[in-house]
């Protein structure tokens, strides 16, 4: 039967590959649109830099397909102020309100081929989301808030009723409201004004360590829950104004130990439209051993007791009285690497010397990139219990999400009941948005 299982997988993972990667990058339309939505979220991550390096602008969510079959899109990051604010800063670290809002963008990489015009009130990333909500108006837009460089001071503003208060309002204004410091001829009251629709709150962590730096707190475990009640009690008096439904979601740990110390369980799902769960960096170059940094469950053989995977991390919030339909499963578009494998074998829980190079960091790689190195030097490795697969060519060890393994992450987003699928970073699949076509196809079909 276990056979059987693996060869209808097998084959239902050749059928996706074939169905998402068949046909070239083209722009979207209505007849590349799904034929049917499910009640399933498929939520992705884009980033305000990738508009350099990456050369990934707006557009490409347009020309791609993507943006045809995303329900939500997270535009990282917002950045919270020392005193509990919500901001856009230029200052080093702080902020890219050029990418943001204030830089013309060329006709070549507009959404509808119009370029931007110097001094417009919105420009920028905000100013290309409005013309990409224009084209597919179910598409929610939500600013999320923090993330791992930019959670120093979420504790300060959750801190008292006070603080939490100012830090909601200034939030709504600057985003919501589209209240943008006026820079440059760019920005000003209602600037942005419907382009963002929601909040997501990327706190990493509440009473545990992030970051270096950042301020944590023991109280941090239930000032998050009031934070969102908070959050929740201006959204829905905002949007007795707007005559709309403004949503909350919030990014949760895959450590366990990070979520007792952090969370309180089924209380923060009281406030939350839903909540995107951690399913990567299980493992990665900051450690010695060459391991899986998104395996569905626990592979045979792992050297490590209790480890982590992405069963772990959705049955520790069911068990803490997280309601199925409001979990929704992260997938990475990255792959976590190491080079100087020793111990022969496949080189999976093999010892290495040093993260793997890679274009912008070491030991991190985007999807695009990794996906040519199969069949160039590299072998690709499967393990279909577990749920992952990894490249290794002797030397060098890769461990990512490729079509299949998305794949058979959807077949469990169905079978468990979860409410959908999340992906960091959009920025890190190919021009035919390979990975976010399977997401779709893997919950929409079958």
């Amino acid at each position: 039967m276990r056979q059987f299982r693996h060869r209808r997988l097998t084959a239902l993972v050749a059928l996706a590959t074939l169905l998402v990667t068949a046909a070239p990058p083209a722009a979207a339309s209505a007849s590349d649109r799904p034929t049917h939505r499910t009640g399933y979220h498929r939520v992705g991550y884009f980033t305000q830099w990738g508009i350099y390096g990456r050369a990934f602008p707006v557009k490409k969510l347009e020309t791609s397909g993507a943006a045809s079959r995303l329900t939500h899109l997270n535009y990282a990051f917002g950045n919270v102020t020392e005193d509990g604010r919500c901001y856009l800063d230029g200052g080093p670290g702080e902020g890219d309100p050029w990418a943001d809002y204030q830089r013309p963008v060329p006709a070549e990489e507009s959404v509808d081929g119009v370029a931007d015009a110097p001094g417009q009130a919105l420009n920028g990333n905000f100013g290309q989301l409005a013309k990409l909500k224009a084209k597919h108006p179910d598409l929610q837009v939500l600013i999320s808030l923090g993330g791992w460089a930019w959670s120093t001071y979420f504790s300060n503003a959750a801190r008292t009723d006070a603080s939490r208060k100012a830090f909601v309002t200034s939030c709504i204004d600057l985003y919501l409201k589209g209240n943008l410091p006026a820079a440059g001829g760019s920005g000003g009251p209602g600037a942005a004004a419907g382009v963002f629709d929601g909040i997501d709150l990327d706190w990493e962590w509440p009473n545990w360590a992030g970051e270096p730096g950042n301020v944590v707190r023991p109280e941090d475990r239930e000032n998050f829950t009031k934070l969102l009640a908070e959050f929740r009690r201006q959204l829905d008096a905002y949007g007795r104004t707007t005559r709309t439904h403004h949503p909350l979601t919030a990014f949760l740990p895959a450590n366990p130990a990070a979520m007792d110390a952090g969370f309180e369980g089924r209380k923060i799902f009281r406030y939350l439209d839903f909540a995107t769960v951690q399913g990567y960096d299980f493992h990665g170059g900051w450690e010695a051993v060459a391991n899986q940094q998104s395996a569905l469950r626990v592979p045979a053989g792992s050297p490590d007791n209790p480890d982590f995977s992405v069963e772990v991390a959705i049955n520790g919030w069911i068990d803490r009285g997280a309601p199925r339909d409001k979990l929704v499963l992260g997938i990475p578009y990255y792959g976590r690497g190491w080079t100087g494998i020793t111990g022969g074998g496949n080189g999976l829980f093999q010892p290495a010397t040093a993260p793997a190079p890679a274009t912008f960091e070491a030991g991190y790689e985007d999807y695009k990139q990794l996906k040519n190195l199969a069949g160039n030097g590299f072998t690709v490795h499967r393990d279909l219990r577990a749920g992952h697969a990894w490249l290794f060519d002797g030397t060098t060890f890769w461990t990512y999400d490729d079509p299949a393994v998305v794949l058979q992450k959807m077949l469990y987003i169905r079978r468990t009941g979860l409410a959908g699928a999340m992906i960091w970073s959009l920025d890190g699949d190919d021009d035919n948005a390979t990975l976010t076509k399977t997401i779709s196809l893997g919950l929409t079909t079958f």
